[in-house]
């Protein structure tokens, strides 16, 4: 894993300096990842791969923004692609599928942000296993929040309980997972 971080790093590089055979290696490298963010989120095949070739256009033209400092490759990928799909499920004015209700309009700052070490471990099923330990309501919480795109008032809501509630169960579940991963 680490080969294709460091991989992924030098590409981002590359295209930052114009290199396109640089962007294809981006795009086979993450491609299939955040296609599956952005399905999760918006739930329709077609706007889903319009998204993706939005989002690689978006690299193609910030690439030289990517500061390894602040993540890893990946997880500023996957931050674009979260942000592309979020915004276009605000933008259709539906949520997904799942539950059939309207998003409403929300500020950036309403959105929940998405951790660098959860958007993309390298070990999934280290993420799983602690997942598995968490409380069921922080489990449902977290996931409902960064897979599906949920915002901490649209959770309060789903699950009828009061808003400070559901933060503090999406906190204390994050800390959980901080804590079993190691970070």
């Amino acid at each position: 894993m680490q080969d294709n971080r460091e991989k992924l790093q030098e590409a981002l590089i590359a295209v930052s300096a114009g290199d396109r055979m640089a962007l294809k290696t981006v795009y086979d490298l993450t491609s299939a990842k955040l296609y599956g963010t952005i399905v999760r989120i918006v739930r329709s095949r077609e706007r889903s791969e319009d998204l993706l070739q939005d989002v690689f256009v978006k690299v193609w033209t910030r690439a030289g923004r990517y500061d390894e400092a602040k993540g890893s490759p990946i997880t500023w990928l996957c931050t674009l692609a979260r942000n592309a799909a979020l915004n276009d499920a605000r933008r259709v004015g539906r949520a997904n599928e799942v539950t059939g209700d309207a998003l409403p309009d929300m500020s950036d700052d309403e959105l929940i942000p998405a951790d660098d070490w959860l958007c993309h471990l390298e070990d999934c099923e280290a993420l799983r296993r602690c997942l598995q330990e968490l409380q069921r309501d922080h489990r449902q919480s977290i996931c409902m929040a960064f897979f599906e795109g949920y915002s901490y008032s649209q959770l309060a809501d789903k699950v009828a309980v009061p808003l400070g509630t559901m933060k503090s169960w999406i906190r204390r579940g994050l800390s959980a997972l901080k804590g079993c991963l190691g970070g």
